[in-house]
């Protein structure tokens, strides 16, 4: 959402699809601690599926900064909104490293909550178990992530609380309860080598998983890691969807919604957390992206917002630097 909107309502994407560990803002993924783990791989070592997820966050969105496509204006989501009222479940995707995006999704809690029409947060930050049900408005922040089990939802600490914090405080200070949606890091190692996951999508669909991690990782991924990754993907879209479809089913009420904040890929219509759905669940997608996007997206969603974005960096091309003088690693 344009920075306007948040004004008016009340307001960035590690990995806009695969997003699986907490990183700092792209201007901060050159941090020692992202690229010692890739510089120190091994041939023949097995990666790290945390620590490669986490780097994918920020290849995926390397590029150039192109003209900027017109953005949504803040009457036009104000409209969208309105037109959307009482429906059960709406999703927000977000590009993980786009500040405005953030502001956006704080924005929207705050305007949705100020009409009474928010039932529930669930975030994709936080691990599904975590909770602020048993919170007061007048929590901490410091209360607040403990109860969401923050510093489990991500790398070391957790999803960068100044990123996500302003969202998930204001659900807290409107008495709003908030959720943890993800897959918990325990369940990871074993999602790996589910293969239900493979034909859970459409044929078409479970490529397009397997393209996104290939690239996400600049081709350097080991073919033989694709699926195990892929069913991580799957896995926290399946886990997001219980979460909430329980919350709409404990905490609806008529004329509120579920709110999910999630990476864009997690949301798709076509591939993400409402393909885990009932057919008949009633929900909307919104997919937001940056208007310095080399190209538009086409994302399966029932709104695409182009928000005012902050340009990244060619991740890929700093990768194959660290790696050119060293062997690719083997399965």
């Amino acid at each position: 959402m344009p920075r306007s909107i948040a004004a008016k309502l009340g307001g960035q994407s590690r990995y806009e699809i695969y997003s699986y560990e907490a990183m700092p803002r792209l201007r901060r993924m050159q941090s020692a601690h992202m690229w010692t783990f890739i510089s120190a791989a091994q041939p023949r070592q097995r990666l790290n599926p945390l620590a490669l997820t986490a780097l994918a966050g920020a290849l995926l969105l390397g590029g150039c900064a192109h003209q900027s496509a017109q953005r949504t204006s803040d009457a036009e989501w104000q409209q969208t909104l309105g037109q959307w009222a009482g429906t059960p479940l709406i999703l927000l995707g977000e590009q993980h490293d786009q500040i405005a995006h953030h502001q956006w999704e704080a924005a929207t809690v705050r305007h949705l909550a100020a009409q009474d029409r928010l039932a529930a947060l669930v975030v994709e930050m936080a691990p599904a178990g975590g909770s602020t049900r048993s919170l007061p408005a007048s929590a901490s922040d410091e209360e607040v992530k403990a109860a969401l089990q923050w510093a489990q939802g991500g790398g070391p600490g957790g999803w960068p609380w100044q990123d996500y914090g302003p969202v998930v405080m204001a659900a807290v200070k409107a008495g709003v309860p908030v959720l943890g949606g993800n897959l918990p890091r325990t369940r990871m190692k074993q999602a790996m080598g589910e293969s239900r996951y493979d034909a859970h999508l459409p044929a078409a669909g479970w490529q397009s998983q397997l393209d996104a991690i290939k690239d996400g990782h600049c081709g350097l991924l080991p073919e033989s890691q694709l699926a195990p990754m892929a069913r991580i993907q799957l896995a926290r879209d399946e886990a997001m969807a219980r979460v909430t479809e329980t919350a709409v089913r404990e905490l609806g009420q008529p004329g509120k919604s579920v709110l999910l904040v999630a990476g864009r890929g997690h949301v798709r219509s076509d591939i993400g957390v409402p393909t885990w759905l009932p057919a008949d669940f009633k929900q909307k997608v919104a997919i937001a992206q940056s208007d310095k996007a080399q190209t538009a997206t086409a994302m399966k969603a029932d709104k695409q917002l182009t928000l005012e974005g902050n340009a990244s960096e060619d991740q890929c091309q700093q990768l194959r630097d660290q790696w050119k003088n060293r062997p690719a690693p083997k399965p």
